[in-house]
């Protein structure tokens, strides 16, 4: 079973896109990363799964449920993280977590202790005396503690520190393990190579495509640093290296590094214009 399917889903705001006509599946057990640019549709197509907003065209299943016939049920399963932490200032951080299960009629003390203790969160201290960084990691302790069985998370290490950044994927990985598949939507190519199993990628409410992570970031291209007549120049070459070397032969050339291009260069024409 899958636990997400987007079938053709559009979604117009007006006259202006949102989404239109996207389909894709997350299985079960999966770290999917949801990649794009601002504007791409990413944050259309995850209130469109927590019913947040209405869609006028396609479908959504939530581990084989109709969204628009169970909501309430599948809301049930998923753990869910917006990319901006809000809470009530004047409240402390135990009882906006205490908030957020008693919500759901569940107790989820000993998750929640857990899940602060690993994240070192001070949960006595008031929301409006947190850093950004400690008010993500309340919202990751009310996106977790009931362990749902689908995770969707919007830019969630935005504001973490390196450490909490490690941690906050060790939880995720751990959650997997036991059943648990998560959806992440971000900016850090870095995290999806590293965690994600398959993604997505979105532009300008289109999908461009799914695949593996490691198919993704498979390419031919080299990152080319030449230094000819006292100026480096750093392009990218795709094609036979060969012929790039009888070009540059012709040229005086004082240095050369010929390497894997990064991470975000492989990436980078998904989000170029």
């Amino acid at each position: 079973m899958y636990a997400i399917e987007i079938d053709r889903l559009t979604k117009y705001y007006g006259k202006q896109k949102g989404v239109e006509n996207i389909s894709f599946q997350v299985e079960t057990g999966d770290i999917f990363g949801f990649l794009g640019p601002n504007g791409s549709g990413k944050s259309t197509t995850i209130r469109s799964m927590l019913g947040l907003i209405h869609f006028q065209h396609g479908a959504i299943r939530i581990f084989g449920k109709d969204l628009t016939k169970q909501k309430e049920e599948i809301l049930r399963e998923i753990g869910y993280m917006p990319s901006e932490a809000m809470f009530y200032p004047n409240m402390k951080g135990k009882d906006v977590i205490k908030l957020a299960a008693k919500i759901r009629k569940l107790d989820c003390t000993n998750e929640a202790q857990k899940l602060c203790e690993r994240l070192k969160v001070n949960p006595d201290r008031k929301i409006s005396d947190l850093s950004l960084g400690n008010r993500k990691k309340i919202s990751i302790v009310c996106a977790m503690q009931h362990k749902p069985k689908l995770f969707l998370f919007d830019e969630p290490t935005s504001g973490l520190d390196p450490l909490m950044q490690s941690e906050f994927f060790r939880l995720i990985e751990e959650y997997v393990a036991a059943g648990a598949t998560c959806m992440l939507s971000t900016h850090v190519l870095s995290e999806v190579k590293q965690y994600c199993r398959h993604a997505a990628v979105m532009k300008n409410g289109h999908l461009l495509c799914t695949a593996s992570v490691a198919d993704l970031t498979k390419t031919n291209a080299k990152r080319i640093s030449v230094t000819r007549n006292q100026k480096q120049e750093i392009f990218l070459f795709q094609g036979n290296i060969n012929d790039l070397l009888q070009d540059l032969a012709r040229s005086d050339i004082t240095d050369i590094l010929i390497e894997e291009p990064s991470l975000d260069e492989t990436f980078m024409h998904f989000y170029q214009s």
